[in-house]
């Protein structure tokens, strides 16, 4: 892991900011602020953070609706700050490609570990790791994950995932037709333990099929329900 990894921390409340900047700069992270959305996605635009913390409320533009302006550009992972009421605006965050979030109060430890655990899981997909198989390149029918480029493609065409999508993505892949509970999901694929509730794996289906449907529908259908248990990466009868 970089210890020079950027950060940008967005809230509108300046002792958040500098509270968690300080806690970011103790691990050596380089740390930017912004105090509301507007100026938060031009600093997102215009440097390559590694991840972004981001509020939801805020004033100017809200955390959703620069979460879903960045990802128009950019797949900066982005940790969303929410308020412990706001599960409905947890689940939006999700819906326009926020990789993670932390509940107000928050202890300023468990934003350094969710950062860590961000840039470990991005380090993880950028540079193959060395598992059971020594190919880099996962190919089925309709889809071709190159592991070294970080790319999808379906039917030929790329398709743009945000660094969860492409990570649950890779690891149904690895094991087709291997049936996953959302539990086992949420262990694996966030990789320590979650502190949200088992809808988050299905919003990440869901927009990862939307995103594959506008490509190639096949492969959309690679990603099945299993009902009553969990999804499954299905190769036959696609």
């Amino acid at each position: 892991m970089d210890p020079k990894a950027k950060i940008l921390v967005v809230d509108d409340e300046e002792r958040i900011r500098r509270l968690i900047r300080m806690y970011l700069e103790r691990e050596e992270y380089m740390v930017d602020e912004a105090e509301n959305g507007k100026e938060a996605l031009e600093k997102a635009l215009d440097t390559d953070y590694n991840a972004i913390i981001l509020d939801i409320m805020m004033p100017e533009m809200d955390g959703i609706e620069t979460c879903q302006e960045l990802r128009k550009k950019k797949d900066t992972p982005v940790i969303m700050l929410t308020a412990k009421g706001e599960e409905a605006n947890r689940v939006q965050g999700f819906e326009v490609g926020a990789d993670d979030y932390i509940v107000k109060p928050f202890s300023p430890r468990e934003a350094v570990l969710r950062v860590k655990a961000v840039l470990r899981r991005v380090s993880a997909s950028s540079f193959n790791e060395t598992d059971t198989s020594s190919k880099n390149i996962l190919v089925f029918p309709h889809i071709t994950i190159d592991h070294d480029a970080h790319r999808v493609t379906a039917d030929g065409e790329e398709v743009s995932l945000t660094p969860k999508e492409y990570e649950l993505l890779c690891f149904l892949a690895k094991s087709p037709d291997k049936v996953f509970n959302r539990e086992h999901l949420l262990k694996e694929v966030w990789q320590y333990e979650f502190f949200g509730d088992l809808r988050t794996v299905d919003t990440h289906v869901k927009r990862l099929r939307e995103k594959l449907s506008t490509v190639s529908k096949s492969a959309a259908k690679m990603i099945v329900t299993v009902w009553g248990v969990g999804y499954k990466f299905e190769v036959d009868d696609v």
